[in-house]
């Protein structure tokens, strides 16, 4: 950017300063001055974590600052992890430390000696007036940010508060590793996070729930009173040394986010612009990585507004996925007591891949001596990858834990499946899932999505799905063939998805039904309530539907209940308006769909599993909440079913789902260990990797996959070929056995030399 502005940095913290640095070094004409309203002293928390991209970033940016702190940074690459008197050391991961106030003395004198003007005890002219003296402002002033707030109409921001408070204190040694305690309590489970930034002293962080802070008396302690207490509760963490405080005292992190992150010559930075979790260490590394962006973007950008535009679409993406994996991380620790029970080894795998950024190949890498330790103590043979692992459903035992996931496939005629399905599921068969599910199979004519769907509810169409499961079990053997029975409910009398997701038909609509008149998109069909007489008679579809099931063959069952079809919308308060006995609280929204399930039940062969699938969230405001989903999936366990298979969404046209990388794990895994009930885990779980890592923590019992399989019918042997499995629970089909080695590829390296002569 050409010329040489005024610049204005609210806030004196690492992010703001180093952007004040780098701007003045990119620029010795620049006019840059900080506000800072503290003295330069005064500073929240003790030590900085710094990861090696970071550093590299700044090593290229500024080597007198990289020097500066390399020679400051205490470097350790172990992770301890402490509960019930075991504990469990995991290394290669490689962390930097140093002191807050030293990395701050450190900005101080490269602000400095660049000429930039350092403004301590100093509060900033209000927003018009910075924005009318300085052609830059750069808001730095932290997650409370005034600036922020001046133009929240503009940047739209969203605060979040949680539900642990914690407290920021330093202990005068330093823990060898990175340390992770849990103590349980009368009171409940409290934690410390704990590591060193320096020979001689660490960060210790101690955390709990808001309700069990307040049942162990916090919150009637003064600062020093609750310094003594952390100290006593965790004096083996600590050797019976005192703790101390920086004007410490209790909060609670709010998770910011805004929508938009520059206004005219106003732009957010830091904490300002977004907040990420402590327990994964990113507040001021993202807030340094935005300096670097935005110095960047200043520098490479022929005018103002286009540079604010570029570094916001260069850092967005970025700190999104961030924030998504410190929001993991943040609600695992929330619900740490739901880990408490699991075996030790098994726990410490879970804590270190609760952000599911570390997955069960990283840690292998890093420790395969620790990671072997977790297979062997949760039963995985030698050599066995955990998704090549056995599963036991009541009668039915699945070779491996993956499951291709249900699919519509809205090919059917008349209800009839077809030799698109033969091929379809048999190849999914023959490529190694230890479960292959059906698309939604619906009960009734009525109850179709589109006229392509499949159905069951004549002897043609069992026959029909008798020649596919004969297939999958003649030529597949040791793969077992699931059917999910449904009805579309408000949402159905549309078009094959190719023609217009959930757009009615042109022509030849049937009447729809719901637990409520509601239609699920504005101009839709509107679908007529439900009667006491038409639920009886489609209770009755559904065990017909069941037993038609059983002839034809299949060995496990799933019951719809989820994406807003007509047992989900009777679930969800967004879609259920009754005032009978089957709609208004939790309990009697659940009657209909648990009278369905034991009807199914009662026809389905005692010793074949049944699951039943659920919207564990709504993602929309007043619909079914994480809380209501494990009450929910209590009550279906409690009917007898052998497991919960765990989706969201999809209830409502308005929804906002938190899309990332197997973003709905977290809902499976608060049931699975919530309610005690096997789970099936979906959503964006793209790689083996993950799997394994789900597996092995704890979060799921099987995983299923769709898209992955779309893209590969031989996804899980794939798996076992790269991980190098060749057991049982991944056989290659006898034909297909040649296929099970990569194909070679042409060389890419050119001849080594036959001699080399020494000169």
């Amino acid at each position: 950017m050409t010329g040489a502005p005024r610049v204005a940095v609210v806030g004196g913290g690492p992010g703001g300063l180093y952007t004040a640095a780098l701007l003045k070094r990119l620029d010795p004409a620049r006019d840059v001055t900080v506000f800072e309203r503290n003295a330069p002293d005064v500073t929240f928390g003790f030590g900085v974590v710094l990861s090696d991209e970071t550093l590299g970033g700044i090593e290229h940016a500024d080597p007198v600052v990289y020097a500066a702190l390399r020679r400051e940074f205490v470097r350790w690459d172990a992770i301890d992890i402490v509960h019930r008197g075991a504990r469990h050391t995991c290394g290669g991961h490689g962390f930097a430390a140093l002191g807050r106030h030293r990395l701050l003395d450190i900005l101080h004198e490269r602000c400095r000696s660049l000429g930039v003007a350092l403004r301590f005890r100093t509060e900033a002219p209000d927003t018009a007036r910075l924005t009318g003296a300085y052609d830059l402002v750069v808001a730095a002033d932290g997650v409370h940010s005034a600036l922020r707030a001046a133009h929240a109409d503009v940047f739209r921001p969203r605060l979040t508060d949680h539900r642990c408070r914690y407290i920021w204190l330093a202990a005068d040694f330093a823990f060898d590793a990175f340390r992770f305690e849990i103590a349980e309590t009368e009171h409940g489970v409290m934690q410390l996070h704990g590591y060193p930034f320096a020979a001689d002293a660490s960060t210790v962080i101690v955390e709990m729930r808001e309700e069990v802070w307040r049942a162990a008396g916090f919150a009637d302690l003064d600062e020093q009173g609750s310094v003594d207490r952390c100290a006593k509760i965790f004096a083996d963490a600590l050797g019976g040394r005192p703790l101390r405080s920086n004007n410490s005292a209790w909060t609670t992190f709010r998770t910011v986010v805004n929508e938009h992150w520059s206004h005219g010559g106003l732009v957010l930075l830091g904490d300002a612009a977004h907040t990420a979790h402590f327990s994964i260490g990113s507040g001021t590394k993202l807030a340094v990585e935005d300096a670097l962006a935005l110095a960047a973007c200043l520098d490479e950008q022929p005018t103002l507004p286009e540079a604010l535009s570029a570094y916001e679409t260069e850092r967005k993406p970025v700190v999104a996925s961030t924030q998504r994996a410190a929001r993991a991380s943040l609600e695992w620790f929330e619900d740490l007591d739901l880990y408490v029970g699991q075996r030790p080894r098994q726990f410490a795998f879970n804590l270190l891949t609760r952000s599911r950024r570390v997955t069960h190949g990283n840690l292998r890498l890093r420790d395969a001596r620790f990671t072997g330790a977790v297979e062997r103590e949760s039963g995985c043979p030698p050599g066995t990858p955990p998704m090549f692992t056995p599963f036991r459903l009541r009668g039915l035992t699945l070779r491996n834990r993956v499951v291709v996931s249900p699919m519509d496939m809205y090919s059917a005629a008349d209800g009839v499946p077809g030799d698109f399905h033969l091929v379809h599921l048999g190849a999914r068969a023959l490529g190694g899932a230890g479960l292959v599910m059906t698309e939604m199979v619906c009960v009734s004519p009525e109850g179709r999505i589109t006229p392509g769907c499949a159905g069951l509810w004549t002897g043609r169409q069992t026959e029909a799905w008798r020649r596919i499961t004969d297939f999958v079990h003649r030529q597949a053997p040791g793969t077992a063939i699931g059917v999910q029975l449904g009805h579309s409910g408000r949402k159905g009398s549309t078009r094959l998805m190719w023609e217009g997701m959930d757009e009615p038909l042109p022509e030849g609509n049937w009447p729809l039904v719901a637990a409520s008149p509601l239609p699920h998109r504005p101009g839709g069909q509107i679908p007529r309530q439900v009667t006491r007489a038409q639920l009886t008679d489609i209770r009755e579809q559904f065990a017909t539907s069941a037993w038609r099931a059983a002839r034809a063959g299949f060995d496990l069952l799933e019951l719809h209940c989820a994406h807003g079809y007509l047992l989900s919308g009777f679930l969800s308060p967004l879609t259920n308006h009754r005032t009978d006995a089957y709609g208004g609280s939790l309990e009697k929204r659940l009657r209909f769909p648990l009278e369905v399930f034991d009807a199914v039940r009662a026809v389905w062969p005692e010793e074949r599993p049944m699951t039943v699938r659920l919207s564990a969230t709504d993602w929309a405001e007043g619909g079914t909440t994480a809380e209501e989903a494990v009450t929910i999936a209590r009550a279906f366990a409690a009917h007898g079913a052998d497991a919960v298979d765990v989706s969201t969404g999809q209830v409502v046209a308005g929804e906002r789902p938190e899309f990332g990388r197997s973003y709905q794990t977290p809902f499976a895994d608060r049931i699975r260990n919530a309610v005690g009930v096997p789970v099936i885990a979906v959503g964006a779980i793209s790689s083996w990797d993950d799997v394994n890592s789900l597996i092995l923590a704890g979060r799921t019992d099987l995983c299923a996959l769709a898209r992955p399989h779309l893209y590969d019918p031989h996804w899980t042997l794939h798996a076992a070929a790269e991980q190098g499995y060749e057991g049982p629970a991944a056989v290659w089909p006898p034909p297909y056995r040649a296929g099970s080695r990569p194909p070679r590829t042409g060389r890419t390296d050119s001849p080594k030399p036959r001699l080399t002569l020494e000169r």
